[in-house]
């Protein structure tokens, strides 16, 4: 019914509270379809995921860009977040007051995502029970790994992937 990708997000999104990861998840996942197939619905929970990191970091600039991007995208999106089990009302108003803290300078607070449909919330709360995982928990602001992942995560894959793109412009720029 759902994508396991989008589930794997909510997971972390609400017991680890790993905003990185769920921004890669659903990266991977979006970036697998053509681009003209690629649905902007993934793009906003993505957002979501991006601003949360940096609210916790007290990148206020990064969070406060990326919830408004979200926000944008998200009115924009409303019959595909509905279709994902989300409760639309609710997920704008959170988003809203989410702004509002970023603007005032307070501090992170975690927030749990709207879930409207019944059975995807006792999916995730089985799994969770499976994976030995506490569903909506609060972030743990002394995990250094999961506040900074970006800059301690291991990026040979990402470094390579670069070097192989570089390489193939440069074969194309010399015919």
């Amino acid at each position: 019914m759902y994508p396991k990708a989008y589930i794997d997000y909510l997971l972390h999104f609400h017991t680890d509270r790993d905003y990185f990861e769920c921004h890669e998840i659903l990266e991977e996942y979006w970036k697998k379809e053509t681009p003209e197939d690629r649905q902007q619905v993934w793009v906003a929970l993505i957002q979501i995921a991006v601003a949360l990191y940096h609210h916790r970091r007290q990148n206020w600039n990064g969070a406060e860009r990326m919830m408004r991007k979200a926000l944008l995208l998200a009115h924009k999106e409303q019959e595909a977040i509905e279709k994902l089990g989300l409760d639309f009302p609710a997920l704008v108003q959170q988003l809203e007051k989410r702004i509002k803290d970023i603007e005032h300078r307070l501090p992170y607070e975690s927030m749990n995502l709207p879930i409207k449909d019944a059975t995807l919330f006792e999916m995730c709360q089985n799994l969770c029970k499976q994976l030995q995982l506490q569903w909506g928990k609060e972030s743990d602001l002394c995990n250094e790994y999961v506040l900074h992942k970006h800059k301690l995560r291991d990026r040979t894959n990402v470094i390579e992937e670069r070097e192989r793109q570089k390489r193939i412009r440069e074969k194309k720029e010399r015919g």
